[in-house]
Formats: structure tokens, C-alpha cells, sequence
């Protein structure tokens, strides 16, 4: 990747003079007092020490930093931060009493507080280096939640993917799910396709892209898992749910379908390459095999099987899945199951995680880990080669650490393994399609004091009603 030149001369931004520049490509490509230009949004050109940069108008040094693609949250629930340590919880031991405790809170969800929850979790992320997130919304007290989500996602300027979720059964049919919050299917689907005329943009450098996502086969109906997969298909969408996350849920699904929960989508005709699915923490090497044949991916939530006291059973497999050829990517999960959204800390924790789980340092390198974040989070949505990764033509989504300050004192090797064994993190710069929404640490999109009064009065609201 050398310098090109631009019809115009000066091109928008240039990164220069970075510590490393790791670009997370195909070749691995990783270069010292590395520099990268951008023009309209994208990456028009990469270089290193032996190649001069183009002009620009504006020029960023980055001495001292190492520079990344923006990090991709491939599973999140942002609704969720307005019951961070929700004192009622604390004595939860299983899923489905987890469910219940929440769902008397959650169903106070409005229109103010579904904006301010995604203006306080996207701002949280992006300071982490965040530049793309998921968030499945899956119970919809009032209609058009994800419209205001829409909106305070523009607001910010992170690229974002909601999943118009669902819950269609309740107490009534064995279901998992308060009956005012269960959602007749016809209308969710009819809600689907109104959000994706709405919203959806299938440009390389789209800002929003919709997502189908009935919310678990305990909250959902036979049809309403079958349908979904059939709206994804006629509309071109990607395809989402949780599976496999707890052994309730297992038992659960054997008693009604008399399958393991994966096998209840394989058989629903899930297993293609539009669906990914988050947490998969109990596949059989059976299951890990078929879905790396049909390219599902996996959205890795590693603080979530721990917050509570660590499932049974252990960590998920994800190094004998990669291995097997399962594309997995990382996210923060809501904010109920890992109390933040820092995806540099849940990147971490799945490095150690895995570490923990095979018992040794190489089951997960920092890059291994990084590259789920970025590579596999980006192929999990559907935009493999437009994000996650620096290169000619991508979008330039780009996070720059700074590795010359206090916590990485004695990193004089290998900048990418310190940024992870080290820390705590923040990103320094946080760039979406050239734009900052993180500047020398400091969010630009975003008045700070402004949303957490917002946010504390909606969270007040939502917990304690009235």
C-alpha cells in the first residue's frame, strides 16, 4: 500500500508519524512511523518511513501511538445502562429469574429514555474505540423505539446496526416474557419492513443498516423464528438472536422442541452466512462444525459469563471454534450482563478469557483477540472489507492509542500487546468516515453533563417508575 495521489491535491486528513500502524488486512500488514490519508470519508492511502504523504488540511500527529480500525460491537443492548447494578438483582442464580427481575423496570422503556440510554451507551463506546455498534431491541413498551435510537446514533456519528427484536410468547404459552410485552408477530414484521423504508442504507458507507432479531426461542415463537429467516431473505437483512447462553435455556428448548437450541435454528434454515448469533457458549464440536460449514458467525460476549458468578461448564470454546473456522466476533452484550461498554475491555477480557479456558498464553494472542473485534465483529454485520480494517477503499474508521503514557511504561517491543496486557484503555481518537467523535480523548458529539442528568432522571424513572 503506497501513497497515491489525489485529483485535488491536499486530501481531507492525515494520521502521520504513528508509533505502528496496524491495519488488520489479510497480509498482516503492520508499519512503524506509519501514515494514512483520508479523503471523503475513506482511506485513499497508507504509508510508511520511505513514503512521502500527501498534503492535507488537517494533520494529526500521532508520535507515540499505535493506530487501529475502529473497534465493531457485534452484540449490545443499550437500553439496558438505565439498570446498571440493579440492587434487585443481586441475588439472581438463573436466567430466567434474571428475565423476570428486569422486566418490570425494562417495561417502563420510553421514548426518552430508549435516546438517552443510546446516546450514553454509543458515547461510552466510542471512547473505547468503537466506531460501529449492533443493539438488538427486543421488548418495544411504545412503538418507534428504534426510530429515537436512529436518531441519537446520527447525532453521535457512530455507525450503527439496530436489530428490530422481538418477543411473541408469554406466560400463556410457556414463554419467558411479561404478556404486555408480548408482540403480535404480524405486527413486528410489518414493523421491520417500515424501519428498513425508513432507515436501511445498503451504501459501502452506510450509517444504518436494520437487522431481524427475535430476541430468544424462550420469548419466541416457532413461527416467529421461521418468519424472521424469511423476511431476512425477501429483504436482504441480517439475521440475529441469542443461543446456547445458559442451561435454562437448554432445558427450556428440550422440553418444548426436543432439540438443543442451535439445532432448533439449524432446522429453521438459520444456518447461512446472514446470521449472526451471540453467545453460543455450549455448541457441541457437532454444532461448532456446522457452523463454520455455513458460515454463521458468533458474537462473544465473555463479561457476560461471569458477571453473575460464571455459567456452568466454563468459558465458551471460542479458540476451538476459531479454529474450527468460525468467524467470532466481540461484544459488550447489555449493560446488565457486563455493567459497562468498553469494547478495548471486553476485547481484553476474551483474550483472557480463552488464555484461562485452554490454560495457556497462545490460546489468544492480543491480535487474535483485536482481530475479533475489529475483522470478525465487521464480517458478523455483514460489512467485511468496508470496517474493521485499514486499507485503500475502506471506510475510514479508524482508533488511535496512545502507548507513551504511565500504564505502558517498559512496552518498547510490541505496542499491540500492550495496549491489551496493559491498560486501562481509552482511545485517544475515535474517527467514523474522517469525522472525530473522540478527540485527544474528549468526546466531540456528545455534551456530557447534559446526557447524564438526562440520563440519570430517565434511569430513575425506568427503575423506580413514576
Amino acid at each position: 500500500m503506497r501513497a497515491t495521489e489525489t485529483a485535488h491535491g491536499a486530501v481531507d486528513l492525515l494520521i502521520r508519524d504513528a508509533r505502528l500502524l496496524a491495519c488488520f488486512d489479510d497480509e498482516g500488514t503492520e508499519i512503524a512511523d506509519g501514515w494514512m490519508a483520508i479523503d471523503h470519508g475513506l482511506i485513499v492511502a497508507i504509508g510508511g518511513r520511505n513514503s512521502p504523504p500527501p498534503p492535507a488540511r488537517e494533520v494529526v500527529d500521532a508520535t507515540g501511538c499505535l493506530v487501529l480500525p475502529g473497534l465493531v460491537n457485534a452484540h449490545q443492548h443499550l437500553y439496558q445502562n438505565l439498570t446498571r447494578a440493579f440492587a434487585p438483582a443481586d441475588t439472581v442464580t438463573d436466567l430466567t429469574e434474571w428475565f423476570w427481575t428486569y422486566f418490570t423496570a425494562w417495561g417502563r422503556l420510553d421514548a426518552e429514555a430508549a435516546s438517552i440510554s443510546t446516546t450514553v451507551g454509543l458515547a461510552e463506546l466510542a471512547l473505547s474505540g468503537c466506531t460501529t455498534s449492533a443493539d438488538h431491541l427486543y421488548l418495544h413498551p411504545e412503538p418507534e423505539l428504534i426510530d429515537v435510537q436512529i436518531v441519537a446514533a446520527r447525532e453521535i456519528g457512530l455507525r450503527f446496526h439496530p436489530v428490530r427484536g422481538s418477543m411473541t410468547i408469554g406466560p400463556d404459552d410457556g414463554g419467558v416474557c411479561p404478556p404486555e410485552l408480548v408482540e403480535d408477530l404480524d405486527d413486528v414484521l410489518a414493523d421491520t419492513v417500515r424501519l428498513v423504508e425508513a432507515h436501511h442504507d445498503r451504501g459501502a458507507d452506510s450509517l444504518v443498516r436494520i437487522g431481524v432479531g427475535p430476541s430468544t426461542l424462550m420469548s419466541s415463537s416457532s413461527d416467529a423464528i421461521i418468519e424472521s429467516r424469511v423476511l431476512a431473505e425477501s429483504l436482504d437483512l441480517r439475521l440475529h438472536s441469542h443461543v446456547a447462553d445458559d442451561p435454562d435455556e437448554e432445558a427450556f428448548v428440550r422440553a418444548r422442541y426436543g432439540r438443543r437450541p442451535l439445532e432448533v435454528y439449524e432446522e429453521s434454515g438459520w444456518f447461512t452466512d446472514r446470521t449472526w448469533l451471540a453467545h453460543v457458549i455450549y455448541p457441541s464440536a457437532r454444532e461448532i462444525a456446522a457452523l463454520a460449514r455455513s458460515g454463521v458467525s458468533v458474537a462473544h460476549c465473555p463479561s457476560m459469563t461471569m458477571i453473575d458468578g460464571g455459567l456452568p461448564g466454563g468459558p465458551p470454546p471460542i479458540r476451538p471454534m476459531l479454529d474450527a473456522g468460525v468467524n467470532v466476533g466481540i461484544g459488550c452484550d447489555g449493560a446488565t450482563a457486563s455493567d459497562h461498554q468498553s469494547l478495548w475491555l471486553e476485547t481484553k477480557t476474551a483474550m483472557l478469557l480463552s488464555r484461562q479456558r485452554e490454560g495457556t498464553a497462545t490460546a489468544m494472542s492480543a491480535r487474535a483477540a483485536l482481530r475479533m473485534a475489529t475483522r470478525g465483529s465487521a464480517q458478523a454485520l455483514g460489512r467485511a472489507g468496508e470496517i474493521g480494517v485499514l486499507r485503500v477503499g475502506a471506510n475510514a474508521d479508524v482508533s488511535v492509542w496512545r502507548v507513551d503514557t504511565l500504564q505502558y511504561a517498559g512496552v518498547l517491543d510490541d505496542p499491540i500487546t500492550g495496549l491489551m496486557q496493559c491498560g486501562p484503555a481509552t482511545a485517544w481518537h475515535t474517527i467514523v468516515g474522517g469525522r472525530f467523535v473522540v478527540r485527544e480523548g474528549r468526546l466531540q458529539t456528545v455534551d456530557v453533563p447534559v446526557a447524564l442528568e438526562r440520563h440519570r432522571r430517565a434511569a430513575e424513572r425506568v427503575q423506580r417508575g413514576g
